[in-house]
């Protein structure tokens, strides 16, 4: 996989929002340690292996200043309830503000309500061309689609963004929650760590499975693209039938 670096269009966005560390940017990997052909974690760079994630990028950065925190070069701060930004240490947040890219994440419950960690949805997308050439398979409570979310008969993932946005208070203060596109789910990916392969101090209560992105495949309207947050498979993303069962993690744009 290609490193996330810093682009010049993120360090300018930078300079112009101070609020945030790099805004509009990518991130990295999460891998700071090197590889040679018989073992991990020896001196970087590695002349024999050049270019690795550990090599470049703000992973690799000395210094790095943050607005947040998190580990490697990430950048992360969680937002209470109303989207105000609470100290690293809060035992309680509802969303995490990326402050690399911007972008504001919901994070999980563990409450069997609406948005709770454990329930999966098929993938639906009635938006004509932003889907591939197929709706997916949108649950119609009559047999078809998911059964397993807090509402048997809206375990879709468009019914999910739907009722996420019709939340009153509105989730960390917020509408306009979408799903991901897989370059930006990618980006939350930690790849330095399994189980989960996130930064769970931020983002608890991560599966270790497959998670929907907005993303179709464009070889196969039927099909659309997951990552995979366990960190122990090489593939990291993968597309998956739209009719099978995955989880699900919403982003809004940065105001």
């Amino acid at each position: 996989m290609t490193p996330r670096r810093i682009t010049r269009a993120g360090l300018l966005a930078a300079l112009l929002l101070p609020g945030l560390a790099a805004a509009a940017g990518l991130n990295d990997t999460g891998i700071t340690q090197c590889a040679d052909a018989t073992q991990n974690n020896p001196f970087c760079p590695q002349p024999s292996f050049p270019s690795q994630d550990a090599d470049a990028g703000r992973d690799a950065q000395t210094g790095l200043t943050k607005v947040g925190g998190g580990s490697a070069g990430f950048d992360f701060t969680k937002l209470d309830s109303t989207g105000a930004p609470l100290d690293p240490g809060a035992a309680t947040w509802d969303c995490v503000r990326d402050n690399v890219t911007g972008l504001i994440w919901e994070v999980k419950t563990d409450d069997g309500g609406l948005r709770d960690k454990d329930w999966t949805y098929t993938w639906c997308n009635n938006t004509g061309g932003a889907n591939g050439g197929s709706a997916g398979v949108c649950d119609t409570d009559s047999g078809v689609g998911s059964d397993d979310c807090a509402n048997n008969a809206r375990c879709d993932t468009e019914k999910f963004v739907t009722d996420v946005n019709a939340l009153n208070p509105k989730l960390c203060g917020y509408a306009g929650w979408r799903m991901p596109t897989v370059e930006e789910l990618h980006g939350i990916a930690d790849y330095s760590g399994v189980s989960p392969a996130i930064d769970a101090i931020y983002f608890p209560r991560t599966s270790i499975w497959w998670y929907w992105s907005a993303s179709p495949y464009a070889s196969n309207a039927n099909f659309a693209w997951g990552v995979f947050f366990g960190g122990n498979d090489p593939s990291l993303s993968l597309p998956a039938q739209k009719s099978g069962n995955q989880f699900v993690r919403l982003v809004r744009d940065r105001q």
